[in-house]
């Protein structure tokens, strides 16, 4: 419980470039070997993308890859004849896609604002909930224009103001007044897209909600989207915890404790 309350990397911008890498990379990294047992979340969110996928691609990146599993799913689905890529940041994550996934995809280590591919070379970028810790995401966008081909897509996945807020008050403090998680909105990303070069956007959002049995589960199950202290190398107390845990009951649903995700889809043409 040591890595909260919860800060986004995108609400971090006055950090340096590399520390921010380093510590998101370092973050995932760290969850890599428990991630796909509490990655159930992001798996169903992730059903949105899969039922766009074309029929046919021959080169096909899964940005924010993480353990592999999508990239294996898009090598199955796209069969013999496609070449995989899968990318992340975090080392640690690409170490058990190998280990996990074994050469059903390439495994490339790298940063979605610098990605260490060719001009229009691929045909497909899949992204399951991995740009919103990017904090520039003009940047992002230019590069996903860059490398795809000209007909290309680009199905994405993000998160959108509204996500965790029930995980924003539990953890509020006097002197963090302010909302502890920051998202970007559809807005945002339509002009970030546009600016890009794309020339058809298709921005669909919605909410899911999970729920679970106590603050603990809860806490396991935020992991997997990254989020990150919002004072590093801060520390919270077990006062600090059963603060937060009596905040978290006064929102029980019948189903248990509520986790809301603001999902993002989108959709763009090169």
């Amino acid at each position: 419980m040591s890595a909260l309350p919860l800060a986004t990397p995108a609400s971090s911008s006055a950090a340096p470039a590399d520390d921010w890498r380093t510590r998101v990379a370092r973050a995932f990294s760290r969850a890599a070997p428990r991630y796909a047992e509490r990655a159930v979340a992001q798996r169903i969110m992730a059903e949105p993308l899969l039922s766009r996928l074309p029929a046919r691609a021959e080169r096909v990146l899964d940005l924010g890859c993480g353990p592999g599993e999508m990239a294996a799913s898009l090598a199955r689905h796209f069969g013999r004849g496609c070449t995989v890529s899968g990318l992340d940041l975090a080392p640690g994550m690409l170490e058990v896609a190998r280990r996990t996934h074994g050469d059903t995809a390439r495994w490339l280590c790298g940063d979605a604002a610098a990605l260490p591919l060719g001009d229009a070379s691929q045909d497909l970028v899949v992204s399951n909930l991995a740009i919103q810790w990017c904090p520039d995401l003009d940047a992002v966008m230019a590069e996903l224009h860059r490398v795809l081909r000209p007909g290309g897509r680009a199905l994405v996945n993000t998160l959108a103001p509204g996500t965790l807020a029930e995980v924003g008050r539990a953890w509020s403090r006097p002197d963090q007044p302010a909302g502890l998680l920051s998202f970007r909105d559809a807005a945002h990303h339509r002009q970030a897209a546009q600016g890009a070069g794309f020339c058809r956007l298709d921005c669909r959002e919605r909410a899911l909600r999970f729920h679970y049995p106590d603050l603990a589960a809860v806490m396991a199950s935020i992991k997997g989207i990254g989020a990150q202290p919002s004072r590093p190398g801060g520390r919270l107390t077990r006062a600090d915890v059963a603060r937060a845990a009596r905040r978290y009951e006064t929102q029980r649903e019948p189903e248990g404790l509520p986790v809301t995700y603001r999902l993002l889809t989108l959709e763009l043409h090169a």
